[in-house]
């Protein structure tokens, strides 16, 4: 689970940009809050439950809850669509095999690259990290 601030930014992110699906979403009027089920597309299970809370909370992260990791199919063509979305690469996958980036929220998303590593390529070898994970 994640909680999200900004349903919009955060939809735009897991689901326009990563490529999940919502597969289900409830909102509770007594717990004022929404849940949003996405999937990785191909698979029908559940693999990352949002939560926005309706009364504003500010949520501050660290590097002590872990991070979020998805496998997908090319790492560098994933990492060049989404940072054309606006995503900041905070680890480039200099090593054709592992990405790191942030969800609107600040939550940190590891990528790693399905099967074995791609054969590094610019412009991510030379890519200077852009953040800090």
């Amino acid at each position: 689970m994640v909680r999200i601030a900004d349903v919009d930014a955060s939809l735009r992110f897991y689901c326009h940009l990563l490529g999940l699906e919502e597969i289900r979403r409830r909102d509770s009027e007594r717990g004022r809050f929404t849940l949003i089920f996405l999937k990785a597309p191909g698979d029908e299970r559940e693999c990352l439950e949002l939560t926005h809370n309706w009364d504003p909370e500010v949520y501050t992260g660290g590097r002590s809850f872990g991070h979020v990791a998805f496998g997908v199919d090319d790492i560098h063509a994933t990492c060049a669509r989404l940072q054309a979305g606006g995503v900041v690469i905070n680890r480039p996958p200099r090593d054709g095999r592992m990405a790191f980036i942030r969800s609107p929220d600040g939550i940190s998303i590891e990528l790693l690259q399905n099967g074995a590593a791609l054969t590094p390529s610019e412009p991510w070898i030379s890519m200077e990290n852009t953040g800090s994970w």
